[in-house]
This record gives C-alpha cells, sequence and structure tokens, in this order.
C-alpha cells in the first residue's frame, strides 16, 4: 500500500525536510488539500475497518472452536435432569409468518415445557394467531395472557412482568414474536443453566428476509454486521449483554436483580438484562444455537426507522461503543476514497481502496454469515453486503440527529442511560 500511494504521488520516497513538506503544503491549492485530507481519512478507515476484519476472523474462530465444545456437552445432557420449562412470547400486531414462528415453539424435543403469550388486549389480531397456533397443539400446555393497557414506559415488559407471574415454572425462554427455532432449541439453550453460576443464555441470529429489496438488505445484516460485534465483544470482554429474540433465564436469577421490572424503562431490555445479571456476578452464556429473526415486508422508509430505532438504542446504551463503530464500517471509506481519488487525477489510489473495501466485506459475509450464521444468502449474496454495509454506515450517521422513535404504532423519546418515555401511547 505504501508502494502504491509513492507511485500516486502522494508520498515521496526519501526523507523530507521541514521545509519540503511546509513547500508542499503552500504550492497546493486549498481545494486539493481538503481532497488529500480526505483521501488520508480514507486511508485510515481503511485500516480500521480491516483491523477490524481480522479481529472478527479472530473471534470467529474462538466462537466456532467453543460451540464444538458446548455442542458436543448439550447433547450429552441427559433428558431426565431437565427442568420443566415456560416460554414467553409477546405478541403485538400481524407480522410476517407469525403463525409459522409461533408454531416453531411447540414443536420442542423437550420433555416438559408450556408455551405462554402475552398480548395487550384480544382484539389485537396477533391475539387470534395465537389461540389458533395454540387449538392445533392441545397436547403443549399454553394459555394466552391479556395485559391490559401498559403502565410502564416499555409495553412489552409490561407483558412479560403479566406473563412470568402467570407461571410457577423456574426456568424461562424469552423470546420475540418474529422469531422462529429449530426442534432442538431447547435441549440447547437450557443445559447451561444447570450451572447456579450462569445465569442467562443468549442466542445469536440469521435474518430471514421478505420478499422485498430493503428487507434482503436488512436481512443480511442481521446475520453478519450483528454476530460479528457479538463475538467480537465477547472475545474481548465476555458476554456483559443478552440478544432479545432467545434468552433463557432462570427466575432466582430475575429475581436477584429486582425482576423483570428492573428494565421496564428501557428500550433495549435485552441489553440491560444480561447486563445487570452481570454485574450481579453471574455468567452470561451466548449460546452455540443460531435463531432465525424473520423479518416483514416494509416500506423503504420503515426499514430506516427500524434501523435508526436500533442504531439510537445502542448511541444512549453504549455511547462510546456505538461511537466506535462508524470506524468499524469499510464501504463509506471506499466509496470516499473512490471520489477523492479521482478529484485529485490518482483514480488508480481510490479505485484500489474501493476495491479492497469491497472484498473487506465479502470477506465478512463469507466467513461470518456463512460460516456462522449459516445464512446461505450471505454466501451467495456476499457482493451485495457491501451495500448492506454502506446504507449501516448511514443509519449510524442519521442516528445522531434526533431522539424519538416509532416502535409498534406508537411514539417514544429516548432519555439518559437508553431510557425511553413514550410520546403517544393507543
Amino acid at each position: 500500500m505504501i508502494a502504491s500511494l509513492t507511485v500516486a504521488g502522494l508520498m515521496t520516497p526519501g526523507p523530507m525536510t521541514p521545509g519540503l513538506m511546509i513547500a508542499g503544503v503552500f504550492d497546493a491549492n486549498g481545494v486539493d488539500l481538503v481532497w488529500r485530507a480526505l483521501l488520508v481519512v480514507s486511508l485510515a478507515g481503511t485500516f480500521t475497518s480491516t483491523f477490524y476484519l481480522g479481529m472478527t476472523l479472530v473471534a470467529v474462530s474462538r466462537y466456532l472452536h467453543n460451540t464444538r465444545a458446548e455442542l458436543t456437552a448439550a447433547q450429552a445432557t441427559p433428558s431426565t435432569p431437565l427442568p420443566p420449562v415456560a416460554i414467553f412470547k409477546p405478541v403485538h400486531g400481524m407480522e410476517e409468518q407469525l403463525a409459522a414462528n409461533l408454531e416453531s415453539f411447540f414443536r420442542q424435543d423437550y420433555p416438559d415445557y408450556e408455551v405462554i403469550f402475552g398480548v395487550r388486549e384480544l382484539s389485537n389480531p396477533a391475539a387470534k394467531i395465537a389461540e389458533q397456533v395454540r387449538a392445533r397443539y392441545p397436547q403443549v400446555p399454553s394459555r394466552l395472557i391479556v395485559s391490559g393497557p401498559p403502565t410502564w414506559p416499555s409495553a412489552k415488559v409490561f407483558s412479560l412482568d403479566k406473563m412470568i407471574a402467570g407461571s410457577s415454572r423456574s426456568y424461562f425462554i424469552i423470546s420475540d414474536s418474529d422469531v422462529r427455532v429449530a426442534p432442538d432449541f431447547l435441549r440447547q439453550a437450557i443445559p447451561p443453566l444447570l450451572d447456579p453460576k450462569v445465569g442467562l443464555v443468549t442466542c445469536m441470529y440469521r435474518g430471514v428476509p421478505a420478499a422485498d429489496f430493503w428487507s434482503w438488505l436488512e436481512a443480511l445484516g442481521l446475520s453478519v454486521e450483528m454476530p460479528s460485534g457479538v463475538m467480537v465483544a465477547d472475545m474481548m470482554e465476555g458476554m456483559r449483554f443478552a440478544l432479545g429474540p432467545a434468552m433463557a433465564v432462570r427466575r432466582d436469577t430475575l429475581d436477584a436483580i429486582g425482576g423483570i421490572a428492573a428494565v421496564a424503562d428501557y428500550y433495549s431490555d435485552d441489553f440491560e438484562l444480561g447486563h445487570r445479571i452481570w454485574a450481579k456476578g453471574y455468567k452470561v452464556i451466548l449460546s452455540h444455537h443460531i435463531v432465525s429473526n424473520v423479518l416483514t415486508r416494509r416500506s423503504p422508509l420503515r426499514t430506516l426507522g427500524d434501523q435508526l430505532r436500533w442504531m439510537k438504542s445502542t448511541r444512549y446504551s453504549r455511547p462510546a461503543g456505538h461511537a466506535g463503530t462508524g470506524f468499524t464500517y469499510a464501504m463509506p471509506f471506499g466509496v470516499l476514497a473512490l471520489i477523492a481519488g479521482a478529484a485529485l487525477g490518482r483514480w488508480q489510489v481510490g479505485a484500489g481502496l474501493f476495491v479492497l473495501a469491497w472484498l473487506n466485506r465479502m470477506i465478512q459475509s463469507v466467513v461470518v454469515g456463512w460460516g456462522v450464521a449459516r445464512d446461505p444468502r450471505a454466501l451467495w449474496l456476499c457482493w451485495l453486503y457491501p451495500v448492506r454495509d454502506f446504507f449501516g454506515f448511514i443509519a449510524w450517521i442519521l442516528s445522531y440527529t434526533s431522539r424519538e422513535f416509532y416502535w409498534r404504532g406508537e411514539m417514544y423519546r429516548f432519555g439518559k442511560g437508553g431510557k425511553i418515555a413514550p410520546l403517544e401511547r393507543l
């Protein structure tokens, strides 16, 4: 890379005296100085994103190594000591393939479990779907709990509190309505909780797109960007948070942090739940089991709105980490290099950095999206993931523009530490 820059005329081989450096600056006009500075920025961004890719590859190797050991341990756990489990599924509104998602939790290869749905009111269309699914599986204990209008900032956590109170079991699964799991999900997620030192088990997920283009981009992000960040965080400092789509937790662990009500003020209740359990001295385990997050067809603006909601949540929950995320993207710096290189007449340098950024994200898509999340789209659409990387950076920038967000038909505002306040409530 240094040789390329030298040939392109951006660097002069051999020692450069302060006098020559100053002369070079004053010889260049102001416009050239700006473009040269932007090219240097793009070069720095290429370095940080490449370094991040290297960290991701190491984290993937570590995760896959641990996965083999954890899978063997889970398979060796006999059925007899496996405890009864309650699966909590808050539902609200119609979603793509909602019935199939809910059904997957009734098809578990597990000796004793129940499924409890939570809904705000019976008139919600998701309640009808939940009742239909329950009727198809009479052999699985299940029920629907109507929470009523929420009095806590998080309607989801308010519903979960009613659901937890309605179960006498001590091992819980908390899972979103847009999640689909394999029949061995409970057998893989519950065994680590038999260790009293483990307080929570959380699962990564792969994206399952709807039919529209923006959904495909979003699904790639769920299969590649999300697990990359999680595995790197786990490698660097251990799991200090949880992922909302699928979590396994014990009742005594929840009681230790003050119950589920402790996270009632947060949009990122999953992050807060895992962090508070970790802060109490329990281990938070990143499971080897991957679940599916099924997306619903939405307009481009709604898709962007969802991206911004997640980004804003991270901005307020982990401000330093969110700020650092900007240096992990590759394509924005590749595009910047292409533009700056063309403006300076150094198109070879700009094109080289752009191609390097594109290859960077393709490698990440294949290694993480296919190698870890087992999403086949991340393999044969690896050429498209760089586009998702670029739009992810745009969403990251926009996350600093406001504090309001739209969630399940209602408007909220983020406050200090990631707490939320409803601006309107249906």
